[in-house]
């Protein structure tokens, strides 16, 4: 490359990915990845600095795993409850209690309870929600004050419209009350809790914040620019928050009992009375759970399973000590500055270096930015955005390479020749005009993932001779390959008889999800067509088994240095073939796995069929079939679809005669329906009850051990 066009290369590059950085950093258009990069930072940046010690000021009593082994499931009766606050205040003499739980209904030991809390030093939780449908049950405590105080540089809340919070019995007994919802970010990781929120026009608290008033002797809150202060007397603790309210959790390490961050007690060990008593003397108290079960885990930038209660303690923990990392109000102005910067000094630096001494130059500018990073973080604690600012500075880099335009041409055939027989040529031609787009590099997506079987295939393939066996199976692959390409499939292999494809990479689709099932009805579509002229020439008809699932996947080019292909890997696409295998069991062609259900519901009604535990899966998924256009367009089809509901809803609940009743009427007026297989087989396994019950725990889901 010349040295002019080198230049021209260099202010091009440096123009344009200053533009781009500028209209990510101004928030006019904001891109993903840089989030997402900038959460990757912030993350690294905070375990790179967690103290990793104890703070033996806070103890979490945990309704564990052992404690619902030992007691009961949750959750518990009011006066197992009442029982363990007593233990708290009066045996083990806590300073304070705050209880990560809500008591939202009524229950006969709510007096128990209440008395148990009355004139104690507790703080009750209970959650926020939003929407139209969110709930609005117990009572509210009083507000910090009114929303909107403060004037317009005040302090700025998200806003809430609905709420579970306790009855009124006990937020009589203990008014003090604080929500614990969290702020997860785009990636569903818990970085910041939100310490205010607005309900019914007035500022609520967060539980931590609750109990540090408490603590604290109840000062008054007043809203701040960027903040809110605590005051009593002439004492003043001043607390920046962002701008939805929330401060980032400053964790201390890696959680649960045995990460060291706090003590914890089980709640079994306290209502055994297994502690001697004031082991827990003067100690700020905080009850939650650990366990599975309770469903309070949370993912976080130190762990990836979190307990929920321990959240609260790590941002309570850092109020007591004034210590936590600010993302503040002015970060955006922050980033388009720190963008500026870097533009003017790779303009002033590129014109006078050579490429070599370039390229060290822009690498010494990103060492110096995360240098800056790392300084505003440890010593003032600023969370900044960097990613944007390193952007820039690579862009340069790849560019003084030469990256970009030398490969632009070569990668457009590239593309066409490795995608060429995956996916449609539109889809090709669509991927050529943006080449930098795609590539066969493995990543994390959710798609839709089909497996189809062809049945029946031995009959068939004993009565012909091989080369009209060979035909035959090239005309079925065709004809199924063309639906799956006609509705923007990527073909990934052919197993044998069976095929397998998915939906949504490597070009993007959002309705990747319906698209899978619409190809899966065209298939079906597709084989009246083989199977007429089979019964035409007296041979066995061929049948199909479809499987579909929806999830995250790796997709990219993978296998070894003989040979590679691009394909997907991972637990959905597992699934997809154990359902495509459970299409034999129900006597369906089509199944359907409940992500994917949920994704195309709107648009495209199911069947739902069973609830199963399949083989390598503790979770239950649920399937479901779509009917075929003529099935649904009958006249008593939604009658129908009722008493199959009806009939699964009696046999879950093992009410076995309404069961039965409904399944007589389906075989009676629905006898030649499509699904009458469905109907029969239930029938057989609610008959084998008297002889064979099912375990008095069974949750209405059939397991199957083997694949």
């Amino acid at each position: 490359m010349s040295a002019g066009a080198l230049r021209w290369l260099r202010w091009a590059l440096l123009g344009g990915a200053l533009a781009v950085c500028l209209m990510h950093a101004s928030g006019l258009a904001p891109l993903r990845f840089l989030q997402q990069l900038d959460l990757a930072i912030d993350d690294a940046r905070l375990r790179a600095t967690v103290p990793g010690s104890k703070d033996t000021r806070i103890v979490i009593v945990d309704v564990d795993d052992a404690s619902l082994a030992r007691i009961g499931r949750w959750p518990w009766p009011r006066e197992r409850l009442a029982a363990l606050a007593e233990e708290l205040f009066a045996r083990q003499r806590a300073a304070l209690v705050g209880f990560d739980m809500v008591f939202a209904e009524s229950e006969a030991g709510d007096a128990a309870l209440a008395r148990a809390l009355a004139g104690r030093p507790a703080v009750l939780g209970y959650f926020l929600a939003d929407g139209a449908g969110a709930p609005r049950a117990g009572t509210l405590p009083a507000p910090l004050f009114a929303a909107g105080a403060g004037g317009a540089g005040g302090v700025t809340a998200t806003r809430w419209s609905g709420y579970a919070a306790s009855v009124a019995t006990l937020a009589a007994a203990a008014p003090a009350a604080g929500f614990f919802n969290a702020l997860p970010d785009v990636d569903g990781v818990v970085r910041s809790l939100p310490l205010l929120a607005e309900v019914d026009g007035g500022v609520r608290e967060s539980l931590a914040l609750a109990m540090l008033r408490r603590h604290a002797g109840a000062p008054a809150a007043v809203p701040v620019a960027g903040g809110i202060e605590l005051r009593q007397g002439d004492q003043r603790l001043r607390i920046a928050l962002d701008a939805r309210g929330a401060l980032r959790v400053p964790y201390r390490g890696a959680g649960g009992p045995r990460g060291g961050s706090f003590d914890y007690v089980s709640a079994a060990d306290l209502l055994e009375g297994k502690l001697p008593p004031g082991a827990l003397a003067g100690k700020l108290v905080l009850v939650g759970s650990s366990a599975a079960g309770v469903f309070d885990l949370r993912s976080t930038p130190v762990a990836a399973v979190y307990p929920g209660v321990e959240v609260h303690a790590n941002v309570l923990s850092g109020l007591l000590d004034g210590r936590g990392p600010l993302a503040p109000d002015w970060s955006r102005g922050y980033e388009v500055a720190q963008l500026l910067m870097v533009a003017a000094l790779l303009a002033l630096l590129l014109p006078r270096l050579r490429p070599a001494r370039a390229i060290g130059a822009t690498l010494a500018l990103a060492l110096a930015l995360v240098a800056l990073d790392q300084w505003l973080y440890r010593a003032h604690g600023l969370a900044l955005p960097l990613a944007s600012a390193l952007l820039l500075t690579a862009l340069v880099y790849a560019g003084i390479s030469g990256w970009g335009t030398v490969l632009e041409g070569a990668r457009r055939r590239e593309l066409a020749r490795l995608f060429g027989t995956y996916v449609p040529p539109e889809l090709v031609a669509q991927m050529a005009r943006d080449p930098q787009r795609y590539g066969m590099q493995a990543e994390n997506r959710v798609l839709t993932i089909l497996f189809c079987d062809m049945r029946n295939f031995t009959r068939v393939s004993e009565a012909l001779p091989p080369e009209e066996l060979r035909a035959l199976i090239n005309r079925f692959f065709s004809a199924m390959t063309e639906e799956i390409r006609a509705h923007r499939g990527t073909l990934d292999k052919y197993i044998g008889d069976a095929i397998m494809a998915f939906w949504g990479a490597p070009v993007a689709d959002a309705d990747h999800a319906l698209h899978a099932v619409q190809a899966a009805l065209a298939m079906l579509g597709r084989m009246e067509g083989l199977n007429r002229e089979l019964r035409e020439r007296g041979l066995p008809e061929i049948g199909l088994g479809i499987g579909i699932n929806t999830g995250l996947v790796c997709v990219g080019d993978m296998g070894s240095d003989i040979r590679r292909s691009y394909t997907v890997m991972g637990d959905a696409v597992n699934l997809a073939s154990r359902v495509e295998a459970l299409t034999r069991v129900y006597g369906v062609d089509v199944l359907v796995g409940e992500a994917t259900r949920e994704a195309i519901a709107a648009r495209l009604p199911l069947i739902e069929v069973d609830r199963v535990r399949v083989k390598g899966k503790q979770q239950a998924v649920t399937l479901f079939t779509p009917p075929l256009q003529a099935h649904a367009a009958q006249p008593r089809y939604g009658e129908e679809v009722r008493l199959w509901n009806l009939a699964l809803a009696a046999y879950r609940r093992q009410d076995a005669e309404q069961a039965l009743t409904s399944l007589a009427v389906l075989r009676d007026e629905f006898g030649d329906s499509a699904l009458s297989g469905l109907y029969r087989q239930l029938g057989e396994r609610i008959a084998r009850w008297p002889e064979h019950p099912e375990p008095p725990d069974w949750d209405g889901t059939r397991t199957f051990d083997s694949k």
